[in-house]
């Protein structure tokens, strides 16, 4: 199929990719990579990461609880953001590919695309929740254009070059004894002052919150501490590195004719396991211990430990998927995965209703064996409720308003007649 056939051009400009015309495995993985970033994120929306010590060791799952943390890091922490962020490459690539098609007007659609995303992604941090990685997503996303005259080889040199350069930074820092991210937590305290957010209520506010002014009051400062947590982790750096190697698959269509590259997809599976495994359980325990070898060591062990597991995930779920395309199960990872943006910040409005003093208030009241455990109904109820609605509707409700800020007209909801969700 033509690039003109999956985009429709009328009076108006253009039309989006239609459902029957997308890659079950991209959004598959999508799914996979929701799954992951709320058993992730949900530790935080339920404070559990914010409790001392003697707190967290005085709850009922306290020994469950260590043993889900150090999971948590050998099987989790940063492997699904890296697989998120390759997919977020791998639909740029797609995207501008079009664009430079399309000349001029195309790219002036695609920067719009990233404004819009901006938007949502800023709303998302002030609004919902301090961890939102949309908006980093979107600014970091306008850079690749710059590389889309690049060459392959290049590409992944530059990749290469962003994924290690936070090592660099680190040793630096660690070396010379500075500490990028000082301005950000001394403004953040400030603000903390001005409102009576203080060390000891910091992992109680959003509990005792009784209205939503507070919790406001809580989420600005939450933005201070995720400039930190960017400058802290060189985040920036690792995802234009990861957006870069995805923009390279994408750019060779890999997922496109997964049985051709099975061989590769092995390697990669069977390398990743072997050295991010291992690796990734030096890196829990230096983790859980509060980074006894120093950042820059740490540093190293997340870069050999982390990439390796992501990139391991991504390429073994591509070689399921190749033997049974067919699977009911694929179509059912899927479903979240084509509604990502609703679901992804569904997770947050969930995660508010559930912990923070406004809804339920469990909050700070219960162990991370216990908040894995809502995390996991949270995306199932997702994935259920994706099945459903896409049913009976094109795009997911945040895609829709945001394909129609992106083109500017309207774009039908409903699908014609009732059909099997991804057929």
């Amino acid at each position: 199929m033509t690039s003109s056939a999956r985009h429709r051009k009328d009076n108006n400009g253009y039309s989006p990719v239609k459902p029957k015309e997308r890659h079950i495995v991209l959004d598959a993985l999508r799914g996979f990579a929701l799954l992951g970033i709320c058993l992730a994120n949900y530790p935080e929306f339920s404070l559990y990461t914010f409790q001392p010590e003697s707190v967290a060791a005085a709850m009922p799952s306290a020994g469950a609880d260590r043993v889900v943390k150090f999971l948590q890091y050998v099987l989790i922490d940063g492997k699904f953001y890296t697989l998120f962020s390759l997919l977020f490459g791998m639909g740029f690539s797609i995207i501008i590919s079009h664009a430079a098609q399309r000349g001029n007007g195309g790219f002036r659609l695609f920067y719009r695309r990233m404004a819009v995303l901006v938007l949502i992604g800023l709303a998302h941090l002030m609004l919902v929740w301090s961890g939102d990685i949309l908006m980093l997503y979107a600014l970091t996303g306008m850079a690749l254009p710059l590389f889309r005259r690049v060459g392959n080889r290049g590409l992944l040199g530059w990749a290469a070059f962003f994924l290690l350069l936070p090592v660099a930074v680190d040793s630096v820092c660690q070396a010379a004894g500075v500490s990028l991210s000082a301005p950000a937590v001394r403004a953040q305290w400030h603000y903390c002052s001005m409102y009576g957010i203080t060390e000891e209520n910091f992992g109680y506010w959003l509990r005792d919150a009784e209205s939503y002014r507070e919790v406001l009051q809580f989420l600005v400062q939450g933005a201070l501490v995720r400039v930190q947590e960017f400058v802290d982790g060189n985040r920036y750096f690792k995802v234009m590195g990861l957006f870069i190697l995805g923009y390279y698959i994408g750019r060779r269509n890999l997922y496109a004719d997964i049985a051709a590259h099975k061989a590769l997809l092995r390697k990669v599976a069977v390398a990743g396991l072997a050295v991010g495994l291992p690796l990734s359980i030096v890196y829990a325990w230096s983790a859980v211990n509060g980074r006894p070898l120093g950042t820059a060591v740490h540093s190293v062990l997340y870069l050999v430990s982390v990439y390796p597991m992501g990139f391991a995930y991504a390429s073994a779920l591509c070689l399921l998927y190749a033997k049974s395309t067919d699977a009911a199960a694929w179509r059912w990872l899927a479903a979240p995965g084509r509604m990502a943006l609703t679901n992804y910040i569904g997770q947050s409005v969930i995660g508010m209703f559930v912990f923070y003093g406004i809804g339920m208030g469990l909050g700070a009241g219960v162990g991370l064996t216990q908040t894995e455990a809502i995390a996991l109904g949270v995306f199932v109820a997702q994935t259920v409720l994706s099945l459903v609605w896409l049913r009976y509707c094109q795009f997911g409700p945040l895609e829709w308003i945001w394909r129609m800020l992106n083109y500017g007209k309207i774009f039908k909801l409903r699908v014609k007649k009732r059909s099997s969700a991804l057929s």
